[in-house]
């Protein structure tokens, strides 16, 4: 399996991972509401390999996910091997895309995740990759920024590409810059002309006439989006319809994001909501009140009319 087999012709829309917002409830709605593909949070290899239970669980994915990727950090080859054997096992799990991007201080201490674009480290990133490649069964895709605290964007691309990897999702930002100033779209142009396989541009796409306008600049593939889905999951159903979405549409996202809460975490998923309905309801007048209620309630019942009222178009 590759890009050329999703059900959509392109463009792309995919969730990108984002820690504690894209979880398997976030997934299952986003991937209901128009987006093509979804991948799991970041998870360390260390963790795969040795079967730390919450990383598995953070594996798991909705029978909607199809296809649906793990994302794997690695800093240590014989982990990541052990770690890409377990996934081949996994038949629900289409494929591997490795991190090559994140920004926290936390992966750049344990040398993993963006921190691998240094120059000094191109000949490990070559390793790893690699190695992963070539023991998975499944497709590999990787996800990276323009570089560390410079582009490098096209070296690293094209040697992505030479070591098999599928797709390739590129994020504007150098990992230094963290998520400060904007994302540079002429680093990701230079990133699709220098590779043959399918890039997707990453950085700043809030709503549709921005990835209309990435996609033209670019020439990507496609687009993925992290931040800009956090409070907003129907962005994916406005790429889709091309343009914006009505109050009622809202509405039945924001209610089938709650019901997979519950589905997923029981009594408990009202409570992981509240910091979902702070965002839903940010703009929207008594959006204050409506917090102190959901911040009471723990009852699923009580908590779904709250969000139906207030939400009422």
């Amino acid at each position: 399996m590759n890009i050329s087999t999703l059900k959509s012709d392109s463009p792309y829309f995919f969730l990108a991972p984002l820690a504690g917002y894209t979880d398997l409830p976030f997934r299952s709605v986003v991937k209901k509401f128009g987006c093509d593909m979804t991948f799991s949070e970041m998870t360390n290899v260390n963790a795969i390999a040795y079967q730390n239970e919450k990383t598995q669980k953070m594996m798991e994915k909705s029978p909607l996910e199809n296809p649906y990727f793990v994302q794997i950090a690695a800093n240590n080859v014989e982990n990541a091997v052990k770690a890409v054997e377990i996934i081949n096992e996994l038949n629900w799990i289409d494929g591997i895309d490795i991190n090559l991007g994140c920004p926290v201080n936390k992966a750049r201490r344990s040398g993993f995740g963006g921190v691998l674009l240094k120059d000094e480290n191109r000949d490990f990133l070559k390793e790893v990759v690699g190695t992963i490649v070539k023991t998975s069964k499944k497709p590999v895709s990787a996800k990276m920024r323009i570089g560390f605290d410079k582009s490098v964007v096209e070296d690293r691309a094209k040697l992505l590409e030479d070591l098999g990897i599928v797709f390739l999702t590129i994020h504007g930002r150098t990992v230094k810059q963290m998520y400060k100033g904007e994302a540079d779209y002429d680093e990701i142009k230079k990133g699709v002309n220098a590779v043959k396989i399918p890039v997707i541009a990453n950085g700043d796409i809030t709503d549709y006439e921005k990835a209309k306008y990435v996609l033209e600049y670019t020439g990507a593939s496609g687009v993925s989006i992290g931040r800009g889905a956090v409070g907003k999951p129907w962005i994916f159903l406005e790429m889709k319809q091309q343009g914006n979405i009505t109050s009622e549409q809202k509405k039945e996202v924001i209610l089938e994001h709650f019901n997979q809460m519950v589905y997923w975490y029981g009594e408990y998923g009202v409570i992981l909501f509240r910091k979902h309905a702070h965002a839903y309801s940010k703009g929207i007048p008594k959006a204050s009140e409506f917090r102190s209620k959901m911040n009471e309630v723990k009852d699923p019942e009580v908590a779904r009319k709250l969000i139906e009222e207030y939400f009422n178009v």
